[in-house]
């Protein structure tokens, strides 16, 4: 049977709202097998933490400063190399189903002279994924849409109007027929107005399937992207009262924060997502949605397992489970995501081999940094390629999901361009210096701020991250270590994809002489002496 890859992506999912990482009554027991079958790492980050440019950074195995892709909406670059470039090259169809949030580069298509509609051309517009279903949310009525083959579905099996994704899928409806939209977060602890089996998280497995079934005998890469616990917030019976104010847990939150907080940490206290999810109200109505939405992802993980070892591909294929970016939920005093305590930039992360070199692991927790774009390598080494590593800047996780002593990465970078965030546009004199880095050693967190000081945590004495030690003397020489490691990161190669190191050292790293090109030597009896001094190997 041909190898392949099950590569699942959460939209939001917070590292902690599992059963395996510790969350006290959500119900994952699907998630929760595979961390037993297989290695969790338990310290992975995004690359960023909000959808687009974290969702580019795992395509392109490439850090946001690499690939440029710095907001949702911003196009990833003709030119940037995705997961298919490199896996089809190893005879791998690289095939999505559900969300990317990848925005083509079309005017750099259009500069090229290549079609959108060609083979080419749409792969360049999908990321690189052929596409077996492309399904990345829904917005209200009178807001953008895209096209969807989702509302399609719901149209077909009795859902009417134009719109049924918003006003079934993702709505709630009163007795008197009213809808009761699920952006409202007032209705997030009403049922959805679909039929559970008709809800997008079973829509996106079932087709999932429907791909696994007539590829079966093919080496495929499927990334089955779900677009939950991700906003809104509603969900359908029988997962909408699953859990009560009861499963919350206490929020992670400090007076402390809001007592002269950082310029940064003020204009997001300010704006209304931290609003609405530092009061309790919200909270209470929330949460139990986002964990029925979860428990919900999870019982689609067990059809899906089943149906692989009821097919017999299973013992064939490399699983992974992963989110794209965490969620506040207030914590922090903030909704939403964007920033880098732990609830935003943290995220859970399974890998399960199923080749017998990795029995020795399974069920094994790695507390090494990890980071999002170690997956394309660990993709490309499982497929028996050649990790490219002048263009992927990730390192594979498989040596240590089979046992391989591996050298720990120092520290892990995170990005955030904030130019499009009108409630923060005073910190910036232009778009271009609207830039946030965080770099984590495993103790200490710094997020870098371009123009203003930057914010410390110390996660050992500080595991909630309340107590921002940016301005403080006495750690003074933290800040100016950890910056001397991003400025060092950001200095190093980062654009040089077009050859590789092997290449510029076996064939380009040598004296121009020996191609003839004899410019200073003073005359011939000296360059008769370098030729002397100097003959090929083999004469």
């Amino acid at each position: 049977m041909p190898k392949k890859i099950l590569f699942i992506m959460c939209d939001q999912l917070r590292f902690d709202y599992l059963g395996c990482t510790g969350h006290p009554s959500i119900k994952t027991p699907n998630i929760d097998a595979l961390a037993a079958r297989g290695v969790r790492f338990d310290k992975t980050y995004v690359q960023s933490p909000i959808c687009g440019p974290s969702r580019m950074s795992f395509y392109t195995g490439r850090y946001v400063h690499s690939h440029g892709s710095s907001w949702n909406g911003y196009p990833l670059r003709v030119g940037e190399m995705t997961l298919g470039d490199h896996l089809r090259p190893l005879g791998v169809r690289t095939v999505l189903c559900g969300k990317t949030h990848m925005i083509a580069d079309l005017a750099g298509m259009a500069r090229m002279g290549i079609d959108p509609t060609s083979e080419t051309g749409a792969l360049l517009a999908e990321g690189g994924f052929e596409v077996w279903d492309r399904n990345d949310g829904v917005v209200p009525d009178g807001a953008r849409k895209q096209p969807s083959h989702y509302n399609r579905y719901l149209n077909d099996h009795g859902y009417e109007g134009p719109n049924p994704w918003h006003h079934a899928a993702n709505s709630g409806k009163s007795d008197a027929g009213e809808v009761l939209s699920g952006w409202l977060l007032k209705h997030a602890s009403e049922p959805a107005a679909v039929a559970e089996e008709d809800s997008e998280t079973p829509y996106t497995t079932t087709r999932a399937i429907e791909f696994m079934e007539q590829a079966r005998d093919e080496s495929w890469c499927l990334h089955l992207s779900y677009i939950k616990p991700h906003w809104p917030y509603i969900v359908p019976a029988p997962y909408h009262d699953m859990y009560s104010a009861d499963d919350i847990i206490p929020v992670k939150r400090s007076d402390m924060e809001r007592d002269d907080p950082h310029p940064l940490m003020a204009g997001y206290y300010g704006y209304r997502y931290s609003q609405a999810f530092s009061r309790e109200d919200v909270r209470r109505a929330v949460i139990p949605a986002y964990m029925g939405l979860i428990t919900q992802i999870d019982d689609q993980i067990g059809r899906l397992m089943t149906y692989l070892s009821d097919s017999g591909q299973l013992d064939d294929t490399l699983i992974v489970f992963t989110s794209d970016h965490g969620d506040y939920l207030g914590d922090h005093w903030m909704g939403e995501k964007e920033l880098f305590h732990d609830q935003s930039a943290r995220i859970p992360l399974i890998i399960v081999d199923p080749s017998a070199s990795a029995d020795a692991t399974r069920g094994t927790v790695v507390t090494d940094l990890t980071e999002a774009i170690d997956l394309v390598p660990t993709f490309v080494e499982y497929f028996g390629g050649t990790v490219p590593d002048h263009i992927l800047e990730g390192r594979s996780l498989l040596p240590a999901v089979r046992g391989d002593a591996t050298s720990p990465r120092a520290y892990v970078i995170s990005e955030y361009d904030y130019s499009t965030r009108p409630f923060l546009r005073h910190l910036s004199p232009n778009a271009k210096s609207c830039l946030l880095t965080m770099v984590f050693d495993g103790r200490w967190k710094m997020i870098w701020v371009e123009g203003h000081r930057p914010m410390l945590y110390d996660l050992e004495t500080d595991p909630d991250e309340f107590v921002d030690l940016g301005t403080d003397q006495a750690y003074a020489a933290e800040i100016t270590r950890l910056s001397a490691a991003m400025f060092a990161w950001a200095r190093r190669q980062h654009n040089r994809v077009t050859l590789s190191d092997d290449k510029i050292d076996n064939d380009m790293c040598h004296d121009d002489a020996v191609e003839g090109v004899y410019l200073g030597f003073w005359d011939a009896t000296e360059l008769d002496a370098w030729k002397a001094d100097n003959k090929p190997a083999t004469e």
